[in-house]
């Protein structure tokens, strides 16, 4: 369920947030990449129970307007599905290739078909090692393996 929020008027009414990280002068941080869906309250349903992402917004800042955003276990960068904002408007299902890295693709593909997600078998491209699954309006994703990562 969505609801209204109020933006803050002023900056010094924003909370700190100790676990977010350092903007350094001259830094460009990706942290939300819109993902075109139908259906925002089944696009959340699968993010966040079938996924595992945590839902962290989920609000409708001013009439006709809702604003979803959800983030992947561990990640800095967050997902946001949208309704009424006509700039950041596309086609549902038009996102292609978002890639989730992760440390044991095995153990990630698993989690994600224990939990309905149809993932479909791991393909060895040239070394690297992929898993590649939809959401419900059909934007793909890609588990990539990458075991050295921290």
């Amino acid at each position: 369920m969505s609801e209204r929020t109020e933006i803050p008027k002023d900056a010094s009414e924003i909370p700190d947030d100790p676990g977010a990280p350092v903007v350094e002068p001259g830094a460009f941080l990706l942290e939300l990449i819109p993902v075109p869906v139908s259906d925002i309250d089944r696009a959340k349903r699968f993010y966040s129970e079938q996924c595992g992402f945590a839902v962290d917004v989920d609000v409708s800042p001013a009439d006709g307007v809702r604003v979803v955003q959800l983030t992947p276990p561990g990640s800095y960068c967050s997902i946001s599905l949208l309704k009424g904002l006509p700039m950041a408007d596309m086609a549902p299902g038009s996102l292609r290739a978002l890639h989730l890295v992760v440390k044991d693709i095995e153990a990630a593909r698993q989690q994600l078909i224990s939990r309905g997600v149809e993932v479909g078998e791991t393909e060895d491209l040239g070394g690297v090692y992929y898993a590649w699954f939809e959401d419900p309006d059909g934007n793909t994703w890609a588990l990539q393996h990458m075991p050295w990562r921290r």
